[in-house]
């Protein structure tokens, strides 16, 4: 993984959460803003599995275990669909809360994904 690139989505992530959990706590059922907020996310992510496919053959190899890493990340791809759609499916305030702790949770497991690519030995 590329360090600034997983502080750019912790950054972005915990902002969408912050701003859907503000809005849902506010009343705000979800909207294009806050689903948009997620979407935003999600493509980071898609973005993050491409460089997890190249990194390790551009000579940065994961030191921890890889099979954890992949099961963080699939797990953080399906997390924003399914955010997204429980939003779409029930409108109300507490679908906006859901995508801001889907945000929340998504950047936990990045920071996670990052102590597992680059701490640990194998």
């Amino acid at each position: 993984m590329i360090l600034w690139f997983t502080i750019v989505q912790i950054a972005v992530a915990v902002a969408a959460g912050l701003f859907c959990l503000v809005a849902g706590l506010a009343g705000r059922r979800p909207s294009d803003y806050t689903v948009g907020a997620l979407a935003l996310v999600e493509a980071l992510l898609v973005a993050q599995v491409v460089v997890a496919i190249i990194a390790p053959l551009a000579g940065n190899p994961p030191t921890g275990d890889l099979l954890e890493y992949w099961v963080y990340l699939v797990s953080a791809l399906l997390l924003p669909i399914g955010a997204v759609l429980w939003a779409l499916m029930e409108r109300s305030r507490w679908s906006t809360v859901i995508l801001g702790v889907a945000a929340v949770a998504i950047a936990i497991m990045l920071w996670r994904m990052q102590v597992i690519w680059s701490v640990q030995i194998a």
